[in-house]
């Protein structure tokens, strides 16, 4: 059974150790600062949309999607969200960096929806749960706990455009192993198995609609900047099947995560790695916009 500092081996945590778990958890980062601070001056076609705002321990997050000013409807809608995993730093970053950067080299072609950091208090703390101890990336369903999801989900529902591409901007951490997953083995009462994680980059395809010349070219494109993880002795990443080279499959909807929270016919994952020693963090977000990158230069052929 996992061993970890809170609760009991093989019984699931109640409220007195999930808020133990709560009670250690401390702000090591500001949101304002290392995020909104940074979307303050937009490319003038983009504005900025409130769509919910979360308040945990006496501090308010609100929550911003960043969209044109007016949306062409003949033109396809880019989806691009970051901070699912509110301690997957890049993700965030590279939403921001290609928002600001380089969005408006392609606002002939499409129309984009770029939501940053949609679990703000797990930026701050570093944490994939939110305060509840709930997984936002778990939670993209009618019946999803996690308010983080709930107010994305929405947003979506009454925006008027129909999703073409969506880009959700992971990292894959040191801290998967060491803390994550361990935690959620612990709060479940279930064993604990280390799957190792994978040095590189990779990409996680919807099995319902994979697509996977698109899931190649953002593997290519970023393959310029950073290394592609292979895949390991039983010819996968984290226990997942390699269909193709830094390629897996995971039913999205199916798990409730935020990759199958649209209709979109082009759907990827990406997943940096920050802790190798072949890479740095500057390079893990430059890895995130050529993601993104490679795979609008695919749709656009």
């Amino acid at each position: 059974m996992c061993s970890y500092s809170i609760g009991q081996p093989g019984i699931p945590w109640g409220e007195d150790e999930k808020a133990q778990w709560l009670s250690k958890q401390r702000v090591k980062r500001d949101y304002h600062t290392e995020v909104l601070s940074k979307l303050e001056k937009l490319p003038d076609s983009f504005q900025r949309c409130k769509y919910g705002e979360l308040h945990y321990r006496s501090r308010q997050y609100p929550l911003y999607a960043f969209t044109h000013i007016d949306i062409n409807t003949n033109k396809p809608t880019v989806l691009i969200t970051g901070g699912v995993h509110g301690y997957e730093t890049s993700g965030v970053q590279g939403a921001i960096r290609f928002l600001v950067s380089h969005a408006s080299d392609f606002l002939d072609k499409f129309n984009f929806v770029v939501v940053p950091c949609v679990s703000p208090w797990g930026y701050e703390t570093i944490n994939r749960w939110n305060p509840m101890t709930v997984d936002p990336n778990r939670s993209f369903s009618p019946k999803g706990e996690a308010m983080e999801s709930r107010l994305l989900m929405n947003f979506m529902e009454n925006m008027d455009a129909e999703i073409k591409v969506h880009f959700d901007l992971h990292e894959t951490t040191d801290t998967d192993d060491s803390e994550f997953r361990p935690a959620l083995a612990a709060k479940n009462g279930a064993e604990y198995s280390d799957w190792g994680i994978p040095d590189g980059f990779y990409t996680v395809a919807d099995s319902a609609r994979p697509e996977l010349a698109f899931q190649q070219s953002v593997i290519d494109a970023v393959s310029t900047v950073t290394h592609i993880a292979q895949a390991d002795q039983n010819n996968q990443l984290i226990g997942a099947d390699v269909v193709s080279e830094g390629v897996i499959f995971y039913d999205k909807r199916a798990l409730h995560l935020c990759g199958g929270v649209t209709n979109a016919q082009y759907v990827t994952t990406t997943e940096v790695y920050p802790d190798s020693e072949n890479a740095t963090p500057e390079q893990c977000i430059q890895a995130q916009v050529a993601a993104v990158i490679g795979g609008l230069q695919y749709i656009s052929c």
